[in-house]
């Protein structure tokens, strides 16, 4: 075997930059339906079919979801993980050991396994797959996904999930640099912007669970101004609520950009060891709206330098410019504070149940 794994609690998981593979996540999770486990992972570099790069033996700790999709039915949810990588050529054999590994410390029921990869996607280092601007075109179809993931695999039976859950791109700050040249790196209109807000006199500042009413108005008007659809007012408790203090990994800050006495923009910053996240924003229509958001992120990427971040994570955005993409306002946006644009390859699923697992992949497709 490739791997050998090890249970553990939820509370024991090390620190990481990766959010979701956090205790943090999976006690929100835990609120909100899924049953959460932990595990160690071990991997041998020396055993066949393995390309780690590291030395002898890798460790990593897991955070493994169950979902339940009826009282007799479940699917195992690894979000953002495995964190390790071997070569891309090797993707498929690492995760056929690896599932065939955790299936007997998964629930008997278990349909399938899905794992929401954040390793790079194979197809952005090619050129043939950018237009002559530049741009990703994105991966091709999924049974030419599968064809070469599943490469050298015993069983073939990696797939291409039909949703994709965490976000597929997104763009990355290097906080290692100097405020200057943050701002420096900002495209001309975002930097006027943000330097625009501080005239005008928007401020943004942190607050708790006392504002959270606030919040929840400004993200109720900004889902149906974008067709979004609603989370409760519990769920973004759940986050607050679920945090650990610093010095333990995760901390969550609710900053909120107001002017003239009235709350225009809010977020979610989430701070996980040495990397800040955008996890979640939210505005009003009033007119000064847009020069408070950038106000809002530029804090956002200050306080997560301040607070020993190297990285800053914007969370999702469009794979490329495309103006026809629902993501496509949110990555202009985003791409003007000067990030480097990542994309990860996504959801892609072990089945154990071949039957049930086709009948539930048909049900994702049609919704």
């Amino acid at each position: 075997m490739i791997c050998s794994v090890e249970r553990k609690e939820i509370e024991a998981i090390r620190p990481t930059n990766i959010l979701p593979q956090t205790p943090f996540w999976g006690r929100v999770k835990g609120s909100q339906g899924f049953t959460p486990g932990g595990f160690e992972l071990t991997v041998s570099n020396k055993l066949p079919n393995s390309s780690f790069k590291t030395s002898t033996k890798s460790r990593e700790d897991l955070l493994i979801l169950i979902k339940y999709i009826n009282s007799t039915q479940c699917y195992a949810y690894v979000p953002y993980g495995p964190k390790m990588e071997p070569d891309f050529e090797d993707h498929g054999v690492f995760l056929e050991e690896l599932s065939e590994t955790l299936r007997s410390y998964l629930p008997a029921n278990c349909i399938f396994i899905r794992y929401d990869l954040l390793w790079q996607n194979q197809w952005a280092q090619e050129e043939e797959y950018f237009d002559r601007k530049g741009n990703w075109i994105g991966p091709p179809e999924s049974n030419i996904q599968e064809f070469r993931v599943n490469f050298k695999t015993a069983k073939w039976n990696l797939r291409k999930s039909p949703v994709d859950i965490l976000p597929k791109n997104t763009f990355f700050l290097d906080l290692n640099l100097k405020e200057d040249d943050l701002l420096y790196n900002m495209r001309y209109n975002t930097r006027y912007n943000v330097r625009r807000a501080g005239k005008k006199g928007i401020k943004v500042t942190e607050h708790g669970m006392e504002h959270m009413d606030e919040w929840y108005k400004l993200y109720v008007e900004t889902a149906i101004r974008h067709n979004m659809p609603l989370q409760d007012e519990e769920y973004f408790s759940a986050i607050l609520k679920n945090q650990d203090s610093r010095k333990n990994g995760v901390h969550v800050k609710m900053l909120m950009a107001e002017y003239e006495g009235r709350f225009l923009a809010s977020m979610f910053l989430v701070l996980s060891n040495k990397r800040g996240t955008y996890l979640y924003g939210a505005s009003s229509t009033y007119n000064q709206h847009s020069l408070a958001s950038y106000a809002l992120q530029w804090e956002a990427i200050k306080t997560a330098k301040k607070s020993g971040c190297s990285e800053y994570d914007m969370f999702g955005s469009a794979p490329n410019i495309n103006q026809r993409h629902p993501l496509h306002g949110v990555h202009v946006y985003k791409k003007g504070f000067g990030g480097n644009l990542y994309h990860r390859m996504g959801c892609w699923d072990y089945p154990f149940l071949q039957n049930d697992y086709e009948m539930i992949k048909m049900q994702e497709m049609n919704n």
